[in-house]
């Protein structure tokens, strides 16, 4: 017995130090700082060589940006600039037009008659200008602080950013002068069109455009600036493009940016998480493009446009928009479940997983994923929280429709077979898998509290409970089970190594093996310095398993727990080596930022750590989490249930929670056992 004790003792000693030192802050996760106005800053010093890349977005463009510098500072920048609604022929996902420029292909710029080199550094004696980068900076718009000269005569400020609404981006370079002379300062003129194949290009030859804006010689007085850019643009009537006004566009997308960020606004006492947030709700919100077919919200990572998925849109973000306050992210989630409602059919044949090229198209390579589940789960969920009757009315067939195709997929356990799962056969999903089944449970939970606001039969909605029920028990008999030493689920049947998506139970409710699954999740079988492995013993990670773990497990109470790899994973992705959002995945797609990732980040604070769970168009459950050294914490101007409101939470006493909803000028207060639920009514 004590050698059994002292054994259990080493154990979770090892477990928790392997766990921890998996967590354990190093440089590379503090290279960037959080700057009072809310953007984040790298100072050029230590830590070189150093490379990254980030992605922007507009209505009509989005433009990926690699950075790097070497270990003599030399920098190296690269844009692809990609056009969704320019398409090329055959119709496919990856159809759009895209086009990558370096900074060998800008115009030339002169410092007194010196040529300005961006690929030297330093100050050389002889030659052209070095060209020297003192810090980057980063929120929505990029910004480059840098040098020119020894000592220092320039200042050069480079910006890059999307057009809000036009297929374009600008460069914009301000010089400013440090001397106590007057400086000469010019940019060449150029002008470089490169056109389409018109037999391979959809409609029409497409042109895509690098010019100049406010080239020649300006003189600059000592402390006196002046502006160059450079666009980047398509179009398809190249003999007549309109004015451009780069400090036009520039205030356009700064004030894109703010409206983004006002509403929904987290509060909490670390400033990582508050920076974090706005940060995930910006890439979330700003990548959805104005198609022919409506707004469509697009992953991005120069791969996923003018496309919507039954994962990353009906799923994963649409969700995030009933909260948002954001106009054009609830156009284009309504938009995103029209489209999928147009493939319903008599037959009950699956809908197609991807509605590409602008809505010209459909991928359905992989069969079906569970997308059924995924839709219902995500629009059931967005119509209670958007609140709106007419649009929840638009919904209910397409809820109906997925819910009753999954039944119909119930094999003889119970469960809900699917062909592959969304990871689309990357990692083996049997023939149920539990992704699948976790998200039909929940869907039919939602569409058992949406029917009765929409006046549909009591006994479809009994139906609907009953149904949800036996889901519930089905699923702890066909995937519980001890895998690896762990009492967790199988995520299909024969499975027994661990997997990341042993989280989602705990996000739907399901708490029965919480305490298995939990200590599963972060243990060193699947817990990484990336968050979790898509499967234990592999290197794979995709974020949003890891997204929805950390928003499980505060769902389960297991708040502090949470909160630790909370702020952990939160620093790692705002300040650390690749900034500044949630990720999709690695190896492959080298750690894209892909947007729906952020809209799960996001959800891990207004389902996770405010608790909040959709019953009603006016109504929710409330469930707050108050981590350990916490005594307040607030969301403010939630765009939700009908209304526009504040939700505070604040320590009331020993094991007591005060949560504070300020709405019309009104404030309610509601005093609960912590870890209880209220349902707020508003």
């Amino acid at each position: 017995m004590r050698k059994y004790l002292l054994f259990l003792i080493l154990a979770i000693f090892c477990f928790k130090n392997n766990t921890l030192g998996q967590m354990k802050e190093t440089p590379e996760d503090s290279r960037w700082k959080i700057l009072a106005d809310g953007s984040i800053c790298w100072d050029i010093g230590a830590g070189l060589p150093h490379a990254d890349h980030i992605e922007m977005a507009g209505e009509k463009v989005a433009i990926w940006v690699e950075y790097a510098l070497d270990k003599d500072k030399k920098s190296k920048i690269s844009r692809t600039l990609v056009f969704p609604t320019f398409r090329m022929l055959p119709d496919a996902t990856r159809s759009h037009i895209s086009y990558t420029f370096q900074d060998n292909e800008l115009p030339r710029f002169f410092i007194n008659n010196k040529l300005l080199d961006f690929s030297v550094s330093g100050s050389p004696k002889s030659g052209p200008l070095g060209y020297n980068i003192k810090n980057i900076r980063h929120k929505g718009i990029m910004r480059i602080s840098a040098e020119s000269g020894n000592p220092a005569m320039v200042h050069v400020e480079r910006s890059i950013f999307p057009s809000v609404d036009q297929p374009m981006a600008i460069e914009k370079f301000v010089f400013t002068n440090k001397t106590d002379k007057e400086l000469q300062v010019s940019m060449e003129y150029l002008k470089k069109e490169v056109r389409t194949d018109p037999s391979k290009s959809k409609v029409r030859s497409h042109s895509i455009i690098m010019g100049t804006i406010g080239e020649g010689n300006r003189s600059l007085a000592p402390g006196a600036s002046a502006s160059f850019s450079v666009y980047y643009l398509a179009t398809d009537s190249p003999q007549s493009i309109e004015k451009i006004d780069p400090d036009g566009q520039e205030e356009k997308r700064r004030n894109r940016v703010s409206e983004i960020l006002a509403p929904l606004k987290l509060e909490t006492p670390d400033s990582v998480l508050n920076t974090a947030f706005d940060f995930a709700k910006l890439r979330a919100t700003e990548s959805i493009y104005k198609t022919k077919g409506g707004y469509f919200h697009g992953p991005g990572g120069l791969a996923y446009y003018a496309a919507i998925w039954a994962n990353d849109q009906a799923e994963y973000v649409n969700p995030y928009f009933a909260f948002s306050g954001d106009k054009i992210g609830n156009l284009s989630a309504m938009n995103a479940y029209r489209w999928f409602a147009k493939y319903m059919n008599p037959d009950y044949k699956a809908i197609p997983s991807s509605i590409v090229a602008e809505g010209d198209a459909v991928w359905k390579g992989a069969g079906d994923r569970g997308d059924q589940a995924m839709i219902a789960y995500g629009a059931s969920r967005y119509a209670l929280a958007n609140g709106d009757i007419d649009s929840a009315r638009v919904l209910w067939p397409l809820i109906e429709w997925c819910l009753e195709y999954s039944r119909r997929k119930l094999n003889s356990e119970g469960v809900v077979n699917s062909d592959k799962d969304e990871l689309e056969g990357r990692f083996p999903s049997g023939k149920a898998n539990l992704a699948t089944n976790t998200l039909y449970y929940d869907a039919l939970r939602s569409a058992a509290m949406l029917g009765p606001l929409l006046g549909k039969p009591a006994a479809q909605i009994k139906n609907y409970r009953k149904q949800a029920d036996e889901l519930s028990r089905n699923i702890e008999k066909y995937f519980g089970g001890n895998v690896e030493g762990f009492e967790t689920y199988k995520y299909y049947e024969g499975n027994d190594v661990l997997r990341a998506w042993i989280c989602l139970p705990l996000t739907v409710g399901l708490y029965g093996r919480k305490e298995g699954t939990i200590k599963a999740l972060f243990s060193p079988r699947l817990w990484t310095a990336d968050g979790l492995a898509t499967q234990a013993g592999k290197e794979t990670f995709w974020d949003r398993s890891t997204l929805y773990a950390l928003r499980g497990v505060l769902e389960a109470g297991e708040t502090d727990k949470a909160m630790n790899f909370i702020q952990y994973y939160s620093r790692r992705r705002l300040l650390g080596a690749h900034v500044p959002y949630p990720v999709e995945a690695y190896p492959e797609g080298n750690q894209r930022h892909l947007s729906a990732e952020s809209g799960l980040y996001c959800r891990i604070f207004t389902e996770g750590l405010f608790g909040m769970r959709p019953v009603g168009f006016r109504a929710f459950n409330c469930t707050p989490r108050m981590p350990a050294g916490w005594n307040h914490y607030a969301l403010r101007r939630i765009h939700s249930f009908g209304h526009v409101f504040d939700l505070e939470i604040s320590r009331a006493g020993k094991n007591k929670l005060l949560i504070q909803v300020l709405t019309d000028g009104q404030k309610k207060a509601y005093e609960i056992q912590e870890g209880s639920t209220k349902r707020i009514s508003l």
